[in-house]
């Protein structure tokens, strides 16, 4: 028996090249059949060409226009490269500042919570206001990839394997030590996945600043000046150019993370994983917990009286206080009855997605790979760019809202578990398999119990980020809700309105990022 086995393997090695090539040729096929399926609808009937147009129609606007795309891409690709940059470079000094001093964190948290959650169309007229050029799409690219990006790096700086943490205070090492041989090491796949994360967004945030600023050149701007032309073919070739640009940003940063992650995966199975406790005791996070929630408002006051803004355009945390609680902030609680139960729904349907597709890695990796690609191309296209095809599918009402809550939300949550569950160490896998465990029970028992941090972490992320797509969607579809009402607030410089209403979007998104936090506590004692 042995002799046939090794008798068989040439011919097992020469037959893998011809199951690949194969698998190559039925994923062509699949392509060409999507794309033939997409002509036909896009050309041959009424609603497809609304909706779908064709790709040879879309091809032949990406050519004739093709000095206008490369121009507007330019300008996108440099904005979203500098946020990415500057917001990326800041989420990694403040991952490390966090995790070596962990009361920093408790203390800056409502801060990073308020940069994260400030609705892009408050602070995008703002950001106008103060700052010149292509500096206010580029600040705005970079404060909303700081916080996801920062979110997931110090995710893999404190979780550690606590046979290693032994090993360095065994050996006489520090906190120092620690940080340089097993945090930062084994915390690479960790950073590379929110670099991941960061990229599309950056390009989001650089289409939104450019939607909302007015400058001549960008996506945004070239999305702005093609939706009254009832284009379909210049909008899809819009939303697959910014596509393009996120996925490559995307990409770039998946290749080194797959190799990362099988030189840093676990090989044997570790008692526990080694995380920092909570700063302070009882008293001592309850001073934290207030110091964090009074440090936004005092930035805030500081900013206001530093930039010697007029009250008219900047009112102070007190005047926006008081004015939540007068008569004159009715429509901001009546908008907030429309925009809070559809975010609700948008974060539920998105982390739910999120889950299944990072299951299917386990379960059926082989539809994983197949859906994968698509789930990119729709999430790295920016939210505004899908505005028009969202409206002739779905309609502007509720239905619409939620499906763009839904997109914003899925794809970061999903980068995450998928992480989680790539992170399984393969002793596990094989306990699994020896014992004639199904891949159903690998999820359950094993990738579920190992990657609940994981989980917790990408709800904290993407909770504020349903709130923000469904202003979003409120903002340029609906014409209902909190969106909606902040955006009719600007032309009428009703600046009272728009704090207002964004402070009360910044404590709703802080209150559900620390709702979730709790329930992680509970889960983890």
């Amino acid at each position: 028996m042995p002799a046939k086995m090794f008798s068989l393997s040439p011919r097992l090695a020469r037959s893998r090249p011809r199951i690949r090539a194969a698998r190559a040729l039925g994923r062509v096929l699949v392509a060409a059949l999507v794309l033939l399926a997409w002509h036909l609808l896009g050309s041959g009937t009424q609603t497809g060409r609304l909706i779908l147009s064709s790709p040879v129609y879309i091809l032949r606007e990406l050519w004739i226009g093709a000095d206008l795309f490369v121009m507007h891409g330019v300008a996108t690709i440099r904005v979203a490269l500098t946020g990415f940059a500057l917001g990326c470079g800041a989420a990694f000094i403040g991952a490390l500042l966090f995790c070596l001093v962990p009361w920093l964190h408790t203390v800056f948290r409502g801060v990073n919570i308020a940069i994260y959650t400030m609705p892009a169309i408050v602070i995008g007229p703002l950001l106008v206001l103060f700052f010149k050029g292509d500096w206010p799409q580029t600040i705005l690219a970079a404060l909303m990839v700081y916080f996801p990006a920062m979110s997931t790096m110090l995710l893999g700086l404190k979780e550690v394997d606590r046979r290693l943490s032994d090993l360095i205070e065994v050996y006489g090492g520090g906190e120092a030590e620690l940080m340089r041989y097993v945090r930062l090491r084994g915390s690479l796949p960790q950073i590379f996945a929110g670099l991941r994360v960061a990229a599309p967004i950056a390009v989001l945030g650089a289409v939104l600043g450019e939607f909302g600023s007015g400058t001549r050149f960008g996506f945004g701007s070239f999305l702005l000046s093609t939706l009254p032309q009832a284009n379909p073919a210049r909008l899809w070739g819009i939303a697959i150019s910014t596509s393009a640009i996120a996925l490559c940003g995307y990409l770039v940063f998946l290749l080194p993370a797959v190799w990362l992650q099988r030189t840093t995966q676990s090989v044997t199975l570790a008692p526990a994983l080694h995380t920092d406790p909570p700063a302070g005791g009882r008293w001592g996070r309850a001073g934290f917990g207030l110091i964090a929630l009074l440090l936004p408002f005092v930035l805030w006051a500081l900013l206001i009286k530093g930039a010697d803004l007029p009250p008219i355009i900047a009112p102070t945390p007190i005047e926006t206080i008081r004015f939540i609680f007068t008569e004159n902030a009715y429509p901001i609680w009546k908008a907030l009855g429309v925009t809070l139960p559809m975010a609700a729904l948008g974060l539920i349907a998105g982390l739910a997605f999120s889950f299944v597709l990072a299951a299917l890695s386990i379960l059926a990796p082989a539809v994983a790979r197949a859906l994968v690609p698509v789930a990119m191309l729709v999430q790295n296209t920016p939210l505004v760019a899908l505005v028009p095809f969202v409206v002739l599918a779905f309609g502007r009402g509720i239905t619409a809202s939620v499906f763009l809550a839904m997109l914003v939300v899925f794809f970061p949550a999903y980068v995450l578990l998928n992480q989680g569950f790539a992170a399984i160490p393969a002793a596990a896998r094989d306990l699994v398999s020896v014992y004639g465990g199904s891949r159903w029970q690998l999820l359950w028992r094993i990738a579920v119990p190992y990657s609940i941090s994981y989980f917790f972490a990408a709800a904290k992320m993407v909770a504020p980020m349903a709130l923000l797509g469904v202003m979003v969607a409120e903002w340029l579809v609906s014409g209902v809700g909190l969106g909606n009402l902040l955006n009719i607030s600007r032309p009428a410089l009703d600046y009272e309105t728009i704090w207002a209403g964004a402070l009360v979007s910044i404590l709703i998104s802080a209150g559900t990022y620390e709702l979730v936090g709790m329930l992680e506590r509970k889960t983890r004692r």
